[in-house]
């Protein structure tokens, strides 16, 4: 009769254990909230193009992005304008850890391309500055409208990147 009890114990334990997280929800880390829409133009326009862009500065060199239309971009936007030290991976990434959490929606791209800015798990930001495939899952934030360069802006080490909100013109 133990056995039957401990048994029935076990297997309930394991099942509450498996519906309770799920790959987008790492455990120990929550969810944000989703970030209230923009503020407009003072004209009540918040689809202007505009609002879709910031550049990164790396030295003297910088570059336009082309934020996603989803949740993870509008509260990394938020937090701009930043400056930190990015880290080197594999040759062909940036990588920085935030010290918050920002909204996920991750998938797997398959192909990951020069100049896409990716948010890993819920708080690293990844800028990548060479082609490749990959099998891992990432939320989009943005993309570098025109990756010409980047790989060379970037270099071989760690790397300081501004990232900025452009200013209307």
């Amino acid at each position: 009769m133990k056995y039957y009890l401990m048994v029935a114990f076990m297997a309930f334990s394991l099942s509450v254990n498996l519906t309770s997280c799920s790959p987008d929800d790492p455990i120990g880390e929550t969810k944000q909230p989703e970030t209230p829409n923009e503020p407009d133009d003072n004209n009540g326009n918040t689809d202007n193009p505009m609002n879709n862009n910031f550049k990164i500065s790396i030295g003297e060199v910088s570059f336009n992005v082309t934020l996603e239309n989803n949740a993870t971009a509008t509260a990394f936007k938020a937090l701009l304008p930043m400056t930190i030290d990015m880290s080197e991976m594999n040759g062909n990434e940036k990588y920085y850890y935030l010290p918050g959490s920002l909204p996920t929606a991750s998938s797997s791209p398959g192909t990951i391309h020069t100049g896409d800015l990716m948010l890993y798990g819920s708080s690293c930001v990844v800028l990548f500055y060479e082609t490749f495939s990959s099998s891992y899952s990432y939320t989009r934030i943005g993309k570098v409208d025109t990756p010409s360069g980047l790989s060379e802006a970037v270099g071989t080490g760690n790397v300081s990147i501004t990232f900025e909100i452009q200013d209307k013109e």
